[in-house]
């Protein structure tokens, strides 16, 4: 009979083959599963957390910061419940107000994270968002006025070379990312461009 240690590496070694597409993402680039590439409350999102957990708990995944290692060993989120006969996931806020993208902002109704042109003075484009740390909504604007972040979003090379220049994988991993105006500046071409290809650039 094999021993117990074997059979954990073999575990292991089983689970680190199956991981799915988004965690091998997540390891390729080193971000950590706290800033989960997947759209935040969708399936991919969960399934993502949870396979990172699974396989962190055999050994199989190393978490790359004191956050993730956190989330990983000390929440449940990625897990369901079953609250009042309905499907739940665990440790993941819930709201009541059905608009959870609606906000005000100087005393109008804006929609958070999504970009638009922007008609007034400043920067070419603009984006409402909530700081994590205030709770308040701030307007971010990016994009040159006289005609910046326009032009060759569909051309691969023309994304990689605006990516390399600009930083954009590191202002990616950024903590507070969606408060800067950088990392919407490289995320434009998915914003404002026709159906281009790939994630960011």
């Amino acid at each position: 009979m094999m021993n117990e240690t074997r059979i954990r590496k073999l575990v292991r070694e089983e689970l680190a083959a199956s991981l799915d597409e988004g965690l091998k993402f997540h390891i390729k680039k080193r971000i950590p599963v706290t800033e989960c590439i997947y759209r935040v409350g969708s399936d991919r999102y969960f399934e993502t957390i949870r396979n990172a957990r699974r396989c962190y708990r055999m050994g199989a995944y190393e978490p790359i910061n004191e956050d993730e290692r956190s989330l990983l060993e000390n929440f449940e989120l990625g897990e369901w419940g079953t609250f009042m006969g309905e499907k739940v996931p665990l440790d993941f806020p819930m709201y009541i107000d059905n608009n959870l993208n609606e906000a005000e902002y100087d005393g109008k109704k804006v929609e958070l994270g999504k970009p638009s042109r922007n008609s007034g003075k400043g920067k070419k484009y603009k984006v409402y968002v909530r700081n994590p740390k205030t709770g308040r909504i701030v307007m971010v604007t990016y994009g040159d006025k006289k005609g910046g972040l326009k032009g060759n979003w569909n051309d691969p090379g023309a994304r990689a070379s605006f990516a390399a220049r600009h930083n954009c994988e590191e202002k990616s991993r950024k903590k507070d990312k969606k408060l800067t105006p950088g990392y919407w500046a490289c995320r434009a071409h998915k914003d404002f461009g026709d159906n281009v290809p790939g994630r960011f650039w």
